[in-house]
């Protein structure tokens, strides 16, 4: 495949939540079956930074550097060359309606711009906010120590170790993409806050699993990145 985007993910806070699977069998797409994590279903609120954006080898003006917010699920497909897992997203938020138009144009994606703001210091926190109809959401994670790669068997590494994006067409195809990068260190988390208007931004399907603690308190590094273009199968 060959490569759309270029651009730098970084200081991902990511909370993960167990959830009935039931709950995820409508979005998931022809071909795919659910990726569990010890039998389990997981969906995970994630907040990162994008920056320095490239498309086809050129630097986005503008828009290039920016927040995302997503919650997404976990996927895997059997392919001749080995299982790819992956992940399909419930919705990504960023702020600016252009990249979201994009997004949504070239890989059906379900982005939508909001207002949002950060407070970031690599290493020490990162705060992801945004409005939506008029009230704040907030996720929040806070470093506790130094980073190191996490153990190759941990959730952690789980969470972070899906390398393949899936949505679905308008005609109910299946879109798969490639993320290349390389693995995340992740920091020793100190404390979290969360504050999020579920039943509106996602649906009340996903408030019962979302007002849970999560299972899972990630805070990673993040590298560069490149994106393959979406190829339908």
């Amino acid at each position: 495949m060959g490569v759309f985007l270029r651009a730098e993910w970084r200081d991902l806070a990511v909370l993960t939540y167990a959830i009935d699977p039931a709950v995820l069998q409508p979005h998931l797409p022809p071909g795919l079956r659910l990726d569990n994590w010890q039998g389990e279903a997981i969906v995970s609120l994630v907040g990162f930074r994008f920056l320095h954006t490239e498309i086809l080898g050129c630097p986005v003006p503008f828009w290039g550097t920016f927040p995302e917010v997503n919650l997404r699920f976990y996927v895997a497909r059997d392919t001749p060359q080995g299982e790819r897992r992956g992940v399909i997203f419930i919705k990504e938020i960023v702020p600016y309606y252009p990249v979201a138009a994009i997004a949504r144009g070239l890989y059906n994606e379900n982005y939508h711009s909001m207002p949002m703001s950060t407070d970031v210091i690599p290493g020490t926190k990162a705060v992801y906010r945004w409005q939506f109809e008029g009230r704040e959401n907030s996720l929040a994670v806070v470093a506790g120590g130094l980073p190191r790669l996490p153990d190759d068997d941990s959730l952690d590494t789980f969470i972070v170790d899906h390398h393949w994006g899936y949505s679905r067409s308008k005609n109910d195809e299946t879109i798969e993409y490639e993320v290349d990068r390389l693995p995340w260190r992740t920091y020793p988390v100190g404390s979290y806050a969360v504050d999020v208007d579920v039943d509106r931004l996602y649906g009340p399907e996903f408030a019962e699993a979302l007002s849970k603690p999560p299972i899972s308190v990630v805070l990673a590094e993040g590298s560069k990145v490149t994106v393959s273009f979406g190829k339908k199968l």
